[in-house]
């Protein structure tokens, strides 16, 4: 038992029994039925990163019972979690269905899939809202350790598909509100990183003006 299993007791037999080796029937079908998954890495010192992942149902493959596939859309091209994984293999998933308080969790063992790999043929991004940078640029395929359904107590504590919570929460514009309070937040660091790089515009021209 771990630490907190010795002070608090160890859980039922019911809930160690949920924990599968492999994908169920129950589990490959929510992971199919999933639109959105948050991937959960950590380098070897610990530094950890939790970074959304979203697509049509079924976007993230199931290969078979103990694999899945993960595209990976073009983004911000921070990559931290394929740094993490650059020291660290393991990897967690924790799949989501809009209105439904189940969630299913596949932890694992993460290896980076080439664009040229085989198994991203045929794969195109499955996104409701496509720009232009909607490419697939790599994937991720996980091999299953452990996986099993969570229960919706997190979700009844949090309300969090509550109909008229959603309604308030559009009809105050959040979406607005925060990408407001964002660049509130970015103003400052914005000003400090033009300030940086002005010296280093400046030493630039004037090595310019040097040479001609």
């Amino acid at each position: 038992m771990n630490r907190a299993q010795q002070q608090f007791g160890p859980p039922l037999e019911l809930v160690t029994k949920k924990i599968f080796p492999a994908l169920n029937e129950m589990l490959a079908e929510f992971v199919r039925a999933a639109p959105f998954a948050v991937l959960s890495t950590a380098d070897a010192a610990g530094n950890c990163d939790a970074s959304p992942k979203g697509g049509k149902p079924g976007f993230v493959k199931v290969l078979d019972a103990g694999r899945l596939l993960v595209p990976d859309v073009a983004g911000n091209k921070l990559f931290q979690s394929y740094e993490n994984l650059e020291t660290n293999p393991k990897a967690a998933l924790l799949f989501l269905i809009p209105g439904c308080d189940w969630t299913v969790r596949v932890n694992g063992r993460a290896s980076v899939v080439g664009k040229s790999d085989g198994r991203l043929a045929g794969i195109d991004p499955e996104v409701f809202a496509p720009d232009e940078n909607t490419k697939i640029l790599q994937g991720l395929l996980l091999e299953v350790d452990e996986a099993y359904a969570q229960c919706p107590r997190a979700f009844t504590f949090s309300k969090l598909w509550d109909v008229e919570r959603i309604e308030a929460s559009r009809e105050a514009d959040a979406n607005r509100y925060w990408l407001g309070r964002w660049k509130q937040s970015m103003k400052g660091l914005a000003d400090e990183l033009l300030a940086e790089t002005e010296p280093e515009k400046t030493e630039k021209a004037q090595a310019g003006e040097s040479h001609g």
